[in-house]
C-alpha cells in the first residue's frame, strides 16, 4: 500500500461528513504486531474456533477438494499461518504435492510467516507474496494450476454487503472450474460473547484501534494527541453487525503535514474503523450463490461459533 493512496484514504474518510478509516490500513507492522495479541485473548474465540476446524477437520476438507494433479494453496491475509498450518501439515503427511502461496500487505508478517512455516515444515513449498489481495488477483488468474484459495479468520466479514460481492466476484473470474474457496464466517451467537471479544477488557482492541492514529502520525505527520481518544465497539444482533470507532474526547484539530490538511473533530464525534459482520448459514449459502459458487460443505467447531466454509465455482 502506497503512502500516496493512504494518504487520499485518509483524507477522504477524515473530509466525510462521518468520519471513517479504512480497517485494511490496520495492519501495519505494529497493527499486524497488536493483532496477534488479540488473537490469544480468552475472550477473542475466532481464533481458537478455527484452529480446531482445520486441526480436526483437515483431512475432511482435503477430502472434498478433488484435485488429480498439482495444486496452489493461495491464502489471502495469510498473517502468523498457525491455523493454516495444521492443514499443511496433513497435506505434506500425505504426500501430496502442492504448493503455498501465503499473501499478506505486512513484509515483516511474510517473513515471521516463512520462517515459521519452514521451521516447522521444512519441507514446504512456498512462494510468498508481499501486498493486498486485489492487487494480486490478476497476477494469480494468469496461473493455470488447479488452486484452493483460503480466507479464512472470518475477514469476509470486514466487508458491506456489496464489498463482499464485488470481492467475492473476482475471485471467481480468477477462478478455473473446479477450483474451491474456503472461507471463514464468524456465525451468530450469544451478544454478549460477541461483545466481549471486540471489547476485551485490557484495552488490547483499544490498542489496535488507536494505531491507526500513531499510524497517521508516523507515515503522514498527522499530530494526533491519541489520549484525546476513546474506543467504542456496539453489536446489533438483529443485523449481526459489530460496528467499532474511535471517539473524540474534546472539540480539536489535528493537522496532516502530507495533505497540509487541519482536520475540525467535535467533542464525541466518532471515527468509524471497522465492520464485523456476523452470518447465519442461510446468509452464507445465498451469498455463495450469488457469487457463482456452490456451497460444498460447511466445517463448524464443537460450539458451532465459526464455520469454514469449502464453495467450488460454479
Amino acid at each position: 500500500m502506497s503512502d500516496n493512496t493512504f494518504a487520499k484514504d485518509v483524507h477522504r474518510g477524515l473530509s466525510a461528513p462521518l468520519k471513517h478509516i479504512s480497517s485494511k490500513y490496520f495492519y501495519d507492522d505494529i497493527g499486524s504486531g497488536i493483532f496477534q495479541d488479540i488473537m490469544k485473548m480468552p475472550e477473542y474465540y475466532p481464533t481458537a474456533c478455527e484452529f480446531e476446524i482445520l486441526s480436526l477437520q483437515g483431512e475432511r476438507i482435503i477430502d472434498r477438494l478433488h484435485f488429480q494433479e498439482p495444486f496452489n494453496i493461495v491464502e489471502f491475509g495469510a498473517g502468523d499461518g498457525i491455523k493454516t498450518r495444521q492443514l499443511l501439515k496433513k497435506l505434506i503427511s500425505s504426500g501430496t504435492d502442492f504448493s503455498y502461496v501465503p499473501i499478506d500487505i505486512s513484509k515483516k508478517a511474510i517473513e515471521e510467516l516463512e520462517t515459521n512455516m519452514l521451521h516447522h515444515l521444512p519441507g514446504l513449498k512456498i512462494n510468498s507474496k508481499i501486498g493486498n489481495y486485489f492487487s494480486m488477483i490478476e497476477e494469480l488468474s494468469a496461473a493455470h494450476t488447479p488452486s484452493l484459495y483460503l480466507f479464512l479468520g472470518g475477514n469476509i466479514g470486514n466487508y458491506e454487503v456489496n464489498e463482499v460481492n464485488d470481492l467475492l466476484t473476482r475471485f471467481n473470474e480468477s477462478m478455473r472450474p473446479g477450483d474451491k474457496l474456503l472461507t471463514g464466517f464468524d456465525l451468530q451467537k450469544n451478544p454478549a460473547t460477541i461483545r466481549c471479544a471486540y471489547d476485551d477488557p485490557k484495552g488490547i482492541t483499544k490498542k489496535f484501534n488507536i494505531n491507526l492514529l500513531h499510524r497517521i502520525n508516523r507515515e503522514l505527520g498527522g499530530n494526533f494527541k491519541t489520549n484525546q481518544f476513546d474506543f467504542y465497539s456496539h453489536y446489533n444482533p438483529m443485523n449481526g453487525e459489530v460496528r467499532s470507532y474511535l471517539v473524540s474526547l474534546v472539540p480539536q484539530k489535528v493537522h496532516v503535514q502530507r495533505m497540509d490538511k487541519c482536520y475540525t473533530f467535535q467533542q464525541n464525534e466518532l471515527i468509524w474503523t471497522e465492520l464485523s459482520k456476523k452470518y447465519t448459514l442461510t446468509e452464507i449459502e445465498t451469498t455463495a450463490r450469488n457469487n457463482g459458487f456452490q456451497v460444498v460443505e460447511h466445517f463448524l467447531d464443537c460450539k458451532h461459533y465459526f464455520t469454514d466454509s469449502l464453495w467450488e465455482k460454479a
